[in-house]
């Protein structure tokens, strides 16, 4: 009982962002070594098919679609976004010369940070709040004194619970910069 939500549940968050940073950066070093760098430039476009891809869950969630069951469409939504994300910051890797494109990809970058959260962080931690204070209750620790215990625990979910007010609508600024940027090179056509 005595590993906190914060080392049993938001360092294993931090690790796995983390982990996206390094397959970029190894990534890009791979496709710089190999002299295939221009490769890069191209890789927004399948990353962005991807992350599109991945909005399957978000549909079949709020019942615009009928097909698909909501827990394997949330892994299929993981696995898309997570590659379709590691394409673009390869992608955005090779040229990040405009404003736009830094805009797109920091709004990217936050709203993975906030999808992670309510995916891996707060689903999981509240579970493991309930089951600490359970184990408290059952241990015949009297209700203020589990809650004495289990204090900092809640007060990081109560924080986690904040996502949703912030995964939403960076999920829709990442869209309509993403959008700009996209129907930017489209207008510009610098592709070479």
């Amino acid at each position: 009982m005595n590993r906190s939500i914060v080392r049993r549940e938001v360092l294993p968050f931090l690790v796995m962002f983390g982990s996206l940073i390094v397959a970029t950066a190894m990534t890009d070093a791979l496709l710089h070594a190999l002299d295939l760098y221009w490769i890069g430039r191209y890789l927004g476009i399948p990353g962005t098919i991807l992350i599109l891809l991945s909005f399957g869950y978000s549909m079949r969630k709020r019942k615009l679609i009928r097909f698909g069951q909501p827990k394997r469409l949330l892994q299929l939504h993981e696995i898309l976004a997570w590659l379709g994300v590691l394409m673009i910051l390869v992608h955005a890797g090779v040229h990040v010369y405009a404003i736009l494109p830094w805009l797109a990809l920091i709004a990217m970058l936050i709203n993975v940070a906030s999808g992670m959260t309510g995916q891996y962080l707060l689903d999981r931690s509240r579970r493991r709040l309930g089951t600490k204070r359970e184990t408290y209750s059952q241990r015949g620790v009297a209700a203020g004194e589990v809650e004495k215990e289990v204090f900092w625990d809640a007060v990081t979910v109560d924080v986690m619970k904040q996502w949703r007010t912030i995964h939403i609508p960076i999920t829709m600024a990442f869209g309509v910069l993403g959008l700009a940027h996209i129907l930017s090179i489209l207008f510009f056509w610098q592709w070479q």
